[in-house]
């Protein structure tokens, strides 16, 4: 989570249990991935951005090789990886992997800026932030379908590893109205890979 006050980087934690992450401001901020200021005049006061710190495949694999070589003990997973150097102690280790960001929603924001999903992501990009590429607004089950057939295809030849797709409801009134069960929002799924 980043928090942005007057488009400024302020802090950034972790999801940690939901409601108590970790401060890993130090580390974020070594990553040039992510702006310390956001671009534009549109910029709410203040605002929550959620994202992914994530490896690149590539990236991933010439860590482990480095570690191996210096016979330091190596990662199991890339997703592991991302974790565990994002929440160093040490800003210079995060400094040196070559981690990177991709947002997917808001928490608390100061004022409405947008009446769909889509409508944010397109903002966060326009603000500087990276977003998805591979982000799809479709109608209809069999649209939703088609798409997972599609990234499902795609998937051994991305950049990064993904597990699933997530369908969210576009309309933020609906997400909204829809609200939430424990930590899980009624108003978006997961539809998981199988496991390779």
């Amino acid at each position: 989570n980043l928090f942005f006050v007057n488009g400024y980087l302020q802090n950034a934690t972790t999801r940690g249990d939901g409601i108590t992450g970790e401060d890993v401001t130090h580390n974020i901020r070594t990553l040039k991935s992510i702006p310390l200021k956001l671009f534009g005049n549109d910029v709410p006061h203040e605002i929550e951005i959620r994202g992914e710190i994530y490896f690149p495949k590539d990236e991933f694999t010439k860590l482990n090789k480095d570690l191996h070589e210096l016979g330091k003990k190596t990662f199991a997973n890339a997703r592991n990886a991302a974790a565990g150097s994002i929440r160093q102690l040490d800003a210079k280790v995060a400094a040196s992997r070559p981690l990177r960001l991709s947002c997917y929603a808001i928490g608390y924001c100061s004022k409405t800026i947008g009446i769909n999903h889509s409508d944010i992501l397109q903002l966060l990009a326009a603000w500087g932030l990276p977003v998805s590429a591979y982000n799809q607004t479709l109608t209809g089950v069999e649209a939703c379908l088609e798409y997972y057939k599609d990234m499902s295809s795609k998937r051994a030849d991305l950049p990064y590893e993904i597990d699933g797709i997530v369908y969210k409801v576009n309309s933020l009134a609906l997400q909204n109205s829809l609200g939430f069960v424990a930590r899980s929002p009624r108003w978006a799924i997961a539809h998981k890979f199988p496991a390779h």
